[in-house]
């Protein structure tokens, strides 16, 4: 019986890297997600030239002319389009460290799946649809201001939180009032006042208590009413003849006439109260000769998170990383350096996917011998290469963020100074 002579349907393998890709098969059905391989509703050839570029690149640098790549070019157009998302990722870290404290509280966005701003988020409408990890930040101490304004208020002599006034009238022989259901009835009740429905079950804290006085008045006394004259500390008002001038901190100024109010406000009244738990009591008894009005300052304890009604203050704005406005970075707007990094990093990633691939053959047997294949070298190497490619960005980026742009700059400067310090100067002779 003749032995049949077998003709296979092909002596090749069924994937194979070619030399080059093609323009045409960059498109976003052949990418995991095709971001970059359009722009708005056209294709962007700068993407799409940039992965046809990375198979020939791959092909060279593997050796492809003289064994073959079981690869396909959609695993490279994938690592390539992996690379720049990775590029991206970092960037915007380093970005996120040097504007963070600047954009707290600034308008946030919402993204789709792939990271994008949606149309027609109150920040992309605002912004135009551009992208904010392009732009360079305002530094306006967002955090510190912040903290401030919080410290201010609880001492009084400003903030961003409301202060409130109220009045009640006091009655005879009561010398206890309650300030929280007092004020909590004329939110409820009174719609003409500014606290109106703000108060509910909240708690209120009382910021000043007092009741009105005839206006007092300083005087300055001297030939000239004290004209040019800022007085001398003296503790029952001001003075100075047309001879003497005494100057003193402004603040002092303000420091004395706080402490005058004050003193006709309670020592001269003879009246004087305390406040527990909201809960006022007047000194001494209330007779006919007591203030017939009271009249309070408080705010209104809030969630930390809540915003304020009338003048949003950016509680439901940026409050961390998560929330900063940034897309993936535009591949046009990656220089030169950044396109370099992706071609190495995507190289990396090939090659750990044609590890993975070789890694499912320890060996092809061959008439009389076999194959040994170098997956175990190839997912070692591919590995490597990524985290050594990653701290090398990483790296380079710590050295340049704003807080260490500046010690530079201040270095320089101080190098600067010392130089010129011993530059001879020039002597003239006439």
């Amino acid at each position: 019986m003749a032995v049949p002579t077998l003709t296979p349907s092909s002596q090749t393998s069924k994937v194979i890297l070619p030399a080059t890709g093609t323009l045409g098969d960059v498109t976003s059905a052949n990418l995991p997600f095709g971001i970059y391989a359009t722009n708005g509703s056209l294709q962007d050839m700068n993407f799409v030239s940039g992965a046809v570029d990375q198979v020939a690149f791959t092909y060279r640098k593997l050796g492809g002319d003289v064994l073959d790549i079981e690869l396909s070019t959609q695993n490279i157009y994938a690592a390539y389009e992996e690379a720049v998302f990775e590029y991206s990722y970092i960037v915007n870290t380093h970005q996120a460290k040097n504007a963070l404290p600047n954009l707290l509280g600034d308008s946030t966005g919402s993204f789709d799946q792939h990271g994008q701003l949606m149309s027609g988020s109150a920040l992309s409408s605002s912004l135009g649809e551009t992208d904010v990890a392009l732009r360079f930040p305002r530094f306006n101490f967002q955090y510190a201001k912040r903290v401030g304004n919080t410290v201010a208020h609880e001492v009084g002599i400003g903030g961003n939180a409301n202060i409130y006034s109220a009045s009640f009238n006091t009655t005879s022989s009561v010398q206890d009032y309650d300030l929280q259901t007092i004020i909590s009835s004329s939110a409820a009740g009174d719609t003409s006042v500014s606290y109106a429905g703000q108060v509910g079950g909240k708690r209120v804290t009382i910021r000043r208590v007092y009741f009105k006085t005839p206006q007092a008045m300083w005087r300055f006394y001297g030939y000239y009413g004290g004209l040019n004259v800022v007085g001398n500390l003296h503790q029952y008002g001001q003075f100075a003849d047309d001879s003497s001038f005494e100057l003193v901190p402004t603040w002092q100024n303000k420091a004395q006439a706080m402490a005058f109010e004050d003193a006709i406000y309670t020592r001269i009244s003879h009246f004087s109260y305390e406040i527990k738990n909201n809960n006022l009591r007047l000194f001494p008894n209330v007779t006919a000769v007591h203030p017939k009005k009271m009249w309070v300052e408080f705010s209104v304890d809030e969630d930390s998170w809540e915003e304020n009604a009338d003048r949003p203050d950016g509680a439901g704005g940026i409050n961390n990383m998560n929330t900063l406005p940034f897309e993936n970075i535009p591949f046009k707007n990656i220089n030169s350096m950044g396109k370099q990094w992706m071609r190495r990093f995507a190289l990396a990633l090939t090659k750990e996917m044609l590890g993975q691939v070789r890694g499912k053959f320890g060996s092809i047997p061959i008439p009389g011998e076999s194959v040994t294949l170098n997956a175990d070298s190839l997912l070692s190497q591919g590995q490597a290469e990524q985290t050594a490619l990653r701290d090398e960005l990483k790296t380079v980026l710590d050295e340049l963020t704003y807080a260490r742009i500046a010690e530079t700059e201040a270095g320089i400067m101080d190098s600067a100074n010392r130089v010129q310090s011993n530059v001879p100067a020039g002597i003239f002779v006439g």
